[in-house]
């Protein structure tokens, strides 16, 4: 399980862990710009495969994936495009179900393996099924090597979010506010408590996403988890035109952070 031993590798280091998202598909530089994340600092890169009904994602991601799409993005191509990355860190893409259901469970986990993935964000996978065994999509991937990563809500109760820490795989994404992703002015207040609520039923790395965007924020929310995920405040830029070196030097002041933290 690549992404998970890699994660605790780092965390076990004594790093704070940074994911950044980069939406799959957003301009002919997108490849670039995973690749300059990396450059910036990133222990893993999520990738969006672009929907239409993005039911977690705000109004950038929103738009991002609406960009992407009339571009001519499609799940296939955003996977020809990852297969072409060697970055040496961990890739998880972030979709969701009606993708993977049209395509089928394995041929999408064998799709997903084939071009160096090694993890899956898919927020509107049912809990309820996963926890009571009646999930092909997990037994897919797991065949092919593929880690599904759960989302663990401020409003998780805790014999839940104990059951979910358990069966995540690769890392435990801890949402920090109740809504849909996008930037905040200041840090949620659920954010830290949901760090350490998700920290105490399981020794899997945690990170904390939604509402991240400002190297303080990921610091403070780093505090209580072992890292964060920040995807809107770095798709905005990419909306308002800047590139590959705009996308690294973001991440580094974030990687900064979280190193003096």
């Amino acid at each position: 399980m690549r992404l998970e031993a890699h994660l605790r590798a780092r965390r076990d280091a004594g790093a704070k862990l940074l994911v950044p998202y980069v939406t799959g598909g957003l301009g002919a530089q997108w490849c670039d710009v995973v690749r300059a994340v990396v450059d910036g600092g990133a222990d893993a890169v999520e990738i969006g495969i672009p929907f239409s009904d993005p039911v977690m994602d705000g109004r950038t991601i929103q738009e991002a994936s609406q960009r992407a799409l009339d571009l001519g993005a499609t799940p296939v191509s955003v996977l020809d495009g990852v297969a072409g990355l060697d970055v040496g860190v961990p890739l998880v893409v972030m979709t969701y179900y009606n993708l993977i259901a049209h395509m089928g469970h394995a041929r999408a986990a064998a799709a997903l393996a084939g071009a160096g993935v090694d993890g899956a964000i898919l927020p509107d996978l049912p809990f309820d099924e996963i926890d009571r065994g009646d999930d092909p999509w997990g037994a897919a991937a797991a065949a092919h090597g593929v880690e599904t990563v759960l989302l663990a809500a401020p409003t998780t109760g805790d014999e839940r979010l104990a059951a979910l820490c358990a069966r995540s795989q690769g890392f435990v994404y801890g949402v920090s506010l109740l809504g849909v992703t996008g930037e905040r002015e200041a840090l949620a207040a659920h954010a830290l408590e949901m760090g350490r609520r998700c920290k105490a039923v399981t020794d899997r790395p945690v990170l904390l996403g939604v509402g991240i965007s400002t190297p303080a924020q990921a610091a403070e929310a780093a505090a209580g988890a072992d890292g964060v995920i920040v995807g809107s405040a770095l798709v905005r830029r990419l909306l308002e035109g800047g590139g590959p070196e705009e996308a690294r030097a973001f991440v580094a002041s974030l990687r900064a952070a979280l190193d003096a933290a």
